[in-house]
């Protein structure tokens, strides 16, 4: 049987030029700042970019955790600055940390472009068929293998427009970490089941 997930399908059927807008549900981003990258008091020191930030779903979290976040986005949503990532970076060392869920196709630049400009590190959340393909493992993976792949145990529904806590998906996500102090082989990981104790309730009342 086929799947229909709308937040699967939305990805195959959408042409490429498309806001490719799936926000992501403020727990997974928490979950990220939890259990992957942890040290919440040496965070709340430092900077972060967050350069596909939509209506700003992940930027709002990652405003619990750090002391200035700069959001920004090729599209108007009424949150951040109007700046396209990939056609207008940022300059080198330009912040600590770059955090964002982009475009699935445009996943491979992002990581590419965020990597010298983040003094600390980046971190994307990605499909977890990310982790394939010959391109990506030329392009980025041998050369500059993340740290940590995180595997949700969870499954992180996204739908497209709009944030739903009743939404389902059967796409699997993971946060994929590059430190640029770590000198470690990439570790795996796994983020906990956390949905339960770190979504709250008025992330949905608040969205728009």
């Amino acid at each position: 049987m086929q799947n229909t997930s709308h937040a699967v399908m939305a990805q195959r059927t959408d042409p490429k030029d498309s806001p490719d807008d799936f926000p992501t549900p403020p727990w997974a981003t928490r979950g990220l700042l939890e259990h992957i990258v942890t040290d919440t008091a040496r965070l709340a020191k430092l900077s972060c970019l967050e350069p596909a930030c939509g209506a700003g779903h992940m930027a709002k979290v990652l405003k619990e955790y750090f002391k200035t976040v700069h959001s920004s986005d090729a599209f108007s949503y009424g949150y951040g600055e109007v700046r396209d990532f990939v056609e207008e970076t940022y300059e080198a060392d330009a912040f600590d940390w770059v955090i964002t869920n982009p475009p699935f196709r445009l996943a491979e630049d992002f990581v590419r472009l965020a990597l010298p400009i983040a003094r600390k590190g980046v971190a994307i959340l990605a499909r977890t068929v990310f982790l394939e393909s010959v391109g990506r493992y030329h392009g980025i993976f041998r050369e500059f293998p993340p740290t940590k792949f995180a595997q949700f145990v969870e499954r992180v529904p996204m739908v497209k427009g709009r944030l739903d806590i009743k939404a389902s998906t059967a796409t699997g996500y993971a946060w994929l970490v590059w430190e640029k102090q770590a000198r470690d082989f990439p570790r795996l990981m796994w983020v906990p089941p956390c949905r339960k104790s770190l979504e709250r309730q008025s992330d949905y009342e608040s969205a728009f």
